[in-house]
């Protein structure tokens, strides 16, 4: 797939870019006499799906913004709004809660233009479902991202689109979680469970399952987590032999990342790796892991040294620079996340670090929660051990929430997964996040207020309510 986004600064030039949902065009209609003719113009628009996850307001930064809530990392860098949503004082008007909500929706209006316009095509088949299958689930992805961060919001369809019908009010969550099942059980039964070549990158059906095994934990859903969980891993989707493979540019797209934000030096990057690396090396010195989460692994774990950069590390600057000394000075809590830089052989950020978003270490642990919470302590614990062991750790044996809640930290960090992992385990009873968050973790997380429910959710960005003229209504206790 890093071959295709190539071909992305042309089809976003075919597709434009709103700034605000509700000022979308409605492509289906304006587009159909010129484009929508043949199999090239379905996998352009397909490859179009993908460009706005390297946005910066997505995942070159802006969608990471929305874990600096948990206890991983501090915010660091020079952005008030980001300091607002870390504290939980965040008001509607919060930049960084607007930023990223058009560019979702975005996605959602290239999906439903695909799906309004490429069934007519004449092509094959077997690329036609692919096609649709890709649109079917990055409309899911895009309505998950708002669901989880923003709650309850309007579901946009095809036939919104034909009717120029956007400015809807909320859809239910139960409606939200029902519509994104929906278009990932689609895309399960359209995508191929694999790719070579080029195509290497986009998601299968592995993803989907994978996916679809995320949104029933949300659901409470044990039963179906377990079947669609087991059907990643029990298919080609296997954990790469060396957790460091995920994160090294030459083995990043191996089979265990079932979901990335794909990027190509000199063509398509993602500004995750500036954001996250230091300053003098190259980075804005954004997103600093704290002293607790390095607290966390177990002695002699090495995902730690493939995750984060600890001063005494020696790290390949490459060009002139070389292999260079990490030191504390480096960064305000002593530590910068490794997981999503790499350097140039020559010097500088390589630009093709991708963005990890689903891997196949995330679904077995999903699994085994499921199993532990369903059947109880011990019943996951194949599942926690094969993410252990591939890390070279001892086995556990019995392992319930406590066990399971600590792997899901230590083998996911920084990978926006935790704050979201808290307040489901706060829904659940395993956990108080009020008391979570209230925990003073030294300098740069101290206590903080998480006022339940009310942080469950962030707020809407009053811009998309003031354009709504009233019938998109704001979050409760905001």
């Amino acid at each position: 797939m890093k071959n295709i986004i190539l071909l992305l600064p042309l089809i976003t030039l075919l597709f434009g870019c709103s700034e605000e949902f509700l000022d979308s065009t409605p492509y289906a209609q304006s587009t159909s006499a010129t484009f929508w003719r043949n199999a090239d113009d379905a996998v352009a628009a397909a490859n179009a799906l993908y460009d706005p996850l390297n946005d910066e307001q997505l995942y070159g930064h802006g969608e990471q913004t929305f874990e600096i809530c948990s206890d991983d990392f501090w915010r660091a860098g020079d952005h008030g709004e980001d300091q607002a949503i870390e504290e939980f004082v965040f008001d509607p008007d919060n930049a960084q809660l607007r930023h990223g909500y058009s560019r979702k929706y975005e996605i959602v209006n290239r999906a439903n233009a695909i799906l309004i316009n490429v069934p007519d095509i004449d092509m094959d088949p077997a690329l036609k479902d692919r096609v649709l299958g890709e649109a079917y689930f990055m409309r899911g992805f895009a309505n998950w991202r708002l669901h989880v961060i923003y709650g309850e919001l309007p579901l946009i369809f095809e036939q919104d689109v034909i009717d120029g019908n956007f400015n809807k009010p909320k859809a239910t969550a139960d409606e939200m979680r029902a519509a994104i099942e929906s278009d990932w059980l689609e895309a399960a039964a359209l995508l191929p469970a694999s790719y070579s070549g080029a195509d290497i990158g986009r998601p299968t059906s592995g993803t989907a399952n994978g996916f679809l095994a995320k949104l029933y934990l949300y659901m409470d859903n044990m039963d179906k987590v377990i079947e669609h969980g087991e059907r990643v891993i029990n298919g080609p989707y296997p954990l790469a032999a060396d957790f460091g493979d995920n994160f090294q540019i030459e083995t990043e797209n191996n089979p265990e990342m079932l979901f990335s934000v794909q990027a190509q030096d000199g063509w398509t990057t993602c500004a995750y790796r500036i954001y996250s690396t230091p300053r003098p090396w190259g980075g804005w010195d954004f997103h600093e892991p704290i002293q607790d989460l390095v607290d966390e692994f177990e002695e002699g774990d090495p995902r730690l040294d493939y995750s984060i950069m600890k001063p005494g590390d020696i790290i390949d600057l490459g060009g002139d620079r070389g292999p260079t000394e990490y030191t504390a000075d480096l960064s305000s809590t002593g530590y910068h996340f490794l997981k999503f830089a790499s350097w140039r052989e020559s010097g500088g950020l390589d630009g093709s670090q991708n963005v990890p978003v689903l891997r196949s270490a995330d679904v077995y642990l999903m699994v085994a929660e499921a199993k532990i919470r369903r059947d109880g302590n011990g019943a996951g614990d194949a599942e926690i051990n094969a993410v252990r062991e591939r890390a070279g750790l001892e086995p556990v044996s019995g392992a319930g929430m406590n066990e399971l809640i600590h792997e899901r930290r230590v083998e996911l960090s920084g990978e926006n997964q935790r704050h979201q992992d808290l307040m489901r385990w706060d829904k659940a009873g395993f956990i108080d996040i009020v008391e979570h968050y209230r925990e003073d973790r030294g300098a740069f997380k101290p206590s903080r207020d998480f006022q339940r429910p009310k942080h469950y959710y962030f707020a809407i960005p009053q811009r998309e309510i003031d354009l709504s003229n009233g019938v998109l209504e704001q979050n409760p206790n905001y």
